[in-house]
């Protein structure tokens, strides 16, 4: 697994070095266009101070000083008096003011286009090309690109090119280049280590976090008291969030185990009894001991309904006909109801199915939920009672209705008989108590509603409705 500190580290100094690298090369191309329009200014500028000093029909005299003033060591500048006096000559060096001057270079030309004084460097083994318009050109001479500033001189009919070597402006940018770069070398690993400290602090808070929940055992189930940043702020009621939810778990699941071992604990101690009595010679004994049995069973078998329950596991959907389960349902239980003389009646089962009246669910936990129901209407109904059942198509959905002639439930009591273990009839009556909080739990995952009321005419009415 990535490691947020490594991830942050790594992804922000490919960042700040990308970024740095970004300037480098932005600082360049901006200095080598901003140091391009400068230099040409300043060729624009010299060229035309220089023809501001030309007289309207400049001589010998005229060229030579400017020769002798542009000359270098071992580089001269070259007269062409040929064009002026009819011979050539190379004027003296004279001092050399910056030896960046050997990147510059300065010639006229007449009207012609043949030379009258060249500067050094620009008569090595030809001279260097004539003007023929004005304006900026780059021009290769000699193996070298020069920048030039071409301007014709009509007072005087002469032409003057001047220039620099392209490798002078291109030294200049990259000394401002390299001016740029070191500081930020220089600088970049005190960034690093800033960032480090920075990233290192700010993951404070999560290791905070983790300790806190780490330093926990399995009964600490209070709230995490910690102050953490905005980020961290949904991750902290989170699980917060999921802790009083597994302490509700957990609390739920005690209070079950013990419920549990308290229900079992009364008809294993009778059945015990039973049994001891049957061995001393009690022959009725034994049929008690059957009935200890089943309601054992039946206890169990709720059991294991309610932590199945509980595991809310996935249960696969389909298209169910409720009326035809209440009529299966139905006929499985007749026997209990005719061993007590009790009559169960069954309504509008036919009539649904010709209107095609099916909910989405499970067909097996909707069988659970009607045959609980179905059960503790029976049990509760007194012999020779009556039971009736119910589907009919409801503007809200389709309800079932299961009405009984036992006792109900009293009023004080009807908001509280679902809880597990809750029972609010006589304890003559074979029961768990679990009966109703099973059909509560099953009708919330069939997205169904559970109604209990006492009917006018006594008895308890149950209505299940899925709404469309």
């Amino acid at each position: 697994m990535i490691s947020i500190r490594r991830y942050l580290i790594r992804t922000l100094a490919i960042t700040l070095i990308t970024i740095s690298a970004l300037s480098v090369i932005a600082a360049y191309l901006i200095s080598e266009h901003e140091l391009e329009e400068i230099l040409d200014a300043q060729l624009s500028l010299e060229a035309r101070v220089v023809t501001s000093f030309l007289p309207s029909s400049p001589d010998t005299q005229v060229y030579r000083a400017l020769s002798r003033q542009l000359s270098q060591p071992d580089h001269p500048a070259q007269l062409n008096d040929d064009q002026l006096t009819g011979t050539t000559t190379q004027t003296p060096a004279g001092d050399l003011f910056h030896h960046e001057e050997k990147k510059m270079g300065l010639g006229f030309w007449n009207a012609q286009g043949r030379p009258l004084m060249i500067g050094p460097r620009w008569h090595a083994t030809s001279a260097f090309p004539a003007p023929q318009e004005e304006g900026f050109r780059w021009v290769d001479y000699e193996g070298q690109r020069w920048r030039v500033f071409s301007l014709f001189d009509s007072n005087s009919q002469t032409w003057l090119r001047i220039g620099l070597q392209q490798r002078f402006h291109q030294s200049i940018v990259n000394r401002i280049t390299i001016n740029h770069l070191w500081p930020m070398l220089l600088l970049m690993p005190l960034a690093l280590w800033l960032m480090m400290r920075a990233i290192r602090r700010g993951l404070i808070p999560i290791e905070q976090l983790s300790r806190q929940v780490n330093g926990r055992d399995q009964i600490d189930l209070s709230p995490i008291q910690l102050s953490v940043p905005r980020e961290l702020g949904g991750l902290h009621r989170a699980l917060n969030d999921f802790i009083t939810r597994l302490g509700e778990a957990l609390q739920k699941e005690r209070r079950f185990t013990a419920d549990a071992a308290h229900e079992l604990r009364t008809p294993l101690a009778g059945l015990k009894i039973q049994l001891d009595n049957a061995v001393e010679g009690e022959a009725a004994s034994l049929d008690k001991a059957r009935i200890g049995i089943e309601r054992l069973q039946r206890v169990v078998e709720q059991l294991l309904i309610l932590a199945r329950l509980d595991q809310r596991q996935q249960h696969n959907v389909e298209q169910v006909d409720p009326g035809l389960l209440v009529e299966d349902l139905a006929a499985e239980l007749w026997p209990l109801a005719e061993s007590r003389g009790q009559t169960l009646e069954i309504a509008g089962t036919t009539r649904a199915r010709e209107a095609q009246c099916y909910v989405t669910a499970n067909a097996t936990e909707i069988g659970i939920l009607i045959r609980n129901l179905l059960d503790n209407a029976l049990r509760y109904t007194p012999d020779q009672g009556r039971v009736t059942v119910s589907l009919d198509k409801a503007p809200q959905g389709l309800q079932l209705i299961i009405r009984d002639t036992g006792p109900g439930i009293p009023e004080a009591l009807l908001g509280a008989v679902t809880q597990r273990f809750r029972r609010a009839s006589s304890q003559d009556i074979g029961g768990s108590g679990l009966g109703l909080s099973i059909a509560v739990a099953l009708a919330e995952r069939q997205h169904a509603e559970l109604r209990l009321r006492n009917h006018e005419s006594g008895g308890l009415e149950v209505r299940i409705t899925w709404y469309d």
